[in-house]
């Protein structure tokens, strides 16, 4: 039986969501069954054998979708096979990444019950012009300038081990 997988998401400017769905698309290829859906439409998670979860950072936080997701499912969640990624820096700097990471590892630790197979952190995407209340009202944000440092090829990866998981 092929297994079948949720992969759901949080996003404030489509970034994650564009990241969802390559992780969609590899893992279809791999042979999976995949349904693709924001966080906040997700109703049930109890017909899949499978979760990958996606949310940004934000302020040193994962989005608000995210830990309310996590929340509501968790006893769903702690018999499934799950995987989490969310996306960090907009400069690929080493200072920035180990903060990232700190940040996304103190997030994981309000969540205590939840034992992922795998966890990544992705680079991420700023454009100034698609900032949203409170963000687009600091000057210092709009005039940054725009970036992306997402890895499509170690996105790719990352789903291929997702499917050697999730197939196993």
């Amino acid at each position: 039986m092929t297994a079948k997988v949720l992969v759901t998401f949080a996003t404030k400017a489509g970034s994650t969501q564009e990241i969802a769905e390559a992780i969609s698309t590899r893992l279809r290829e791999k042979g999976l069954k995949v349904d693709i859906q924001p966080m906040k439409k997700v109703s049930d998670i109890s017909g899949y054998s499978a979760i990958v979860l996606g949310a940004p950072m934000y302020m040193f936080h994962l989005i608000k979708d995210a830990p309310q997701f996590l929340s509501r499912f968790r006893k769903t969640l702690i018999e499934k096979p799950t995987a989490l990624f969310s996306l960090g820096p907009f400069n690929d700097t080493e200072k920035d990444w180990a903060g990232v990471h700190e940040n996304f590892e103190k997030e994981m630790a309000k969540f205590p019950w939840l034992k992922p197979v795998s966890t990544e952190v992705f680079g991420g995407k700023f454009d100034p012009t698609k900032l949203t209340f409170p963000f687009n009202v600091l000057p210092g944000l709009k005039q940054m300038p725009a970036s992306d440092i997402r890895d499509w090829t170690k996105i790719q990866e990352w789903a291929d081990e997702l499917a050697k998981k999730f197939m196993a």
